[in-house]
């Protein structure tokens, strides 16, 4: 068969077409893997527990707690290994929380400020799922806090300085919008048992809630 000059045109061009598409699919990178390490840095908003059985545990009025409040969060991560789609990270976290409250004067009772704190370092397990470019996870750990519930001016009790058996747990994300700086989130929840008994009266189990933003750098 012969080709007219226009028909060797256009399958010359074609299959230049089909030869650079095959190039380009061959070109085009996986995505990379998650990093051996990450560093999570982030601004936080904690809800401390309004329960009674708080207020009671420190003699304090219901009303004087403080509820929300700030903080700040720092977790280490390097992750050893991957298992399928499962990239098992190990590390640790410190938590730094404060909360101050100022009650509205009342004719019928005098409310005291109070600033409420808690601090946690711990060990980290967990599992990641995604890529290098961005990824979210599960994790948590098992170590002590410190948690105080103090009316300004006044001196801790014994039950504001026990380190207290504490469960931490929850997860997050993390988006790279530069290649060592990502975008990253992260929802958690602290289960605090409670305090040993002062008196008649011992600090109860509660769960605090802290949701933090901020960076993360691997």
């Amino acid at each position: 068969m012969i080709l007219r000059p226009f028909q060797r045109t256009s399958m010359c061009v074609l299959a230049v077409s089909i030869l650079a598409s095959s190039h380009a699919a061959l070109a085009q990178e996986p995505p990379p893997p998650i990093p051996p390490f990450v560093v999570d840095i982030h601004a936080t908003v904690n809800k401390f527990s309004k329960d009674p059985a708080v207020a009671a545990s420190r003699g304090l009025n219901q009303s004087e707690l403080p509820g929300v409040g700030l903080g700040s969060d720092v977790a280490v991560h390097v992750y050893p290994f991957r298992f399928r789609a499962i990239t098992f990270g190990l590390g640790g976290r410190l938590a730094r929380l404060r909360a101050r409250q100022s009650p509205a004067a009342s004719e019928t009772i005098v409310l005291r400020p109070v600033t409420e704190r808690f601090t946690y370092l711990g060990p980290q397990l967990s599992f990641n799922f995604g890529t290098g470019d961005g990824w979210s996870y599960i994790s948590g750990g098992i170590s002590a806090s410190k948690w105080s519930v103090v009316p300004d001016g006044s001196i801790s009790q014994p039950l504001d300085e026990q380190r207290l058996k504490t469960l931490d747990y929850g997860g997050g994300g993390r988006w790279f919008i530069k290649p060592h700086l990502a975008f990253s989130f992260d929802l958690r929840f602290y289960a605090i048992n409670p305090g040993t008994a002062t008196a008649s009266v011992s600090g109860p189990r509660t769960t605090l809630m802290v949701f933090g933003v901020g960076v993360s750098v691997k």
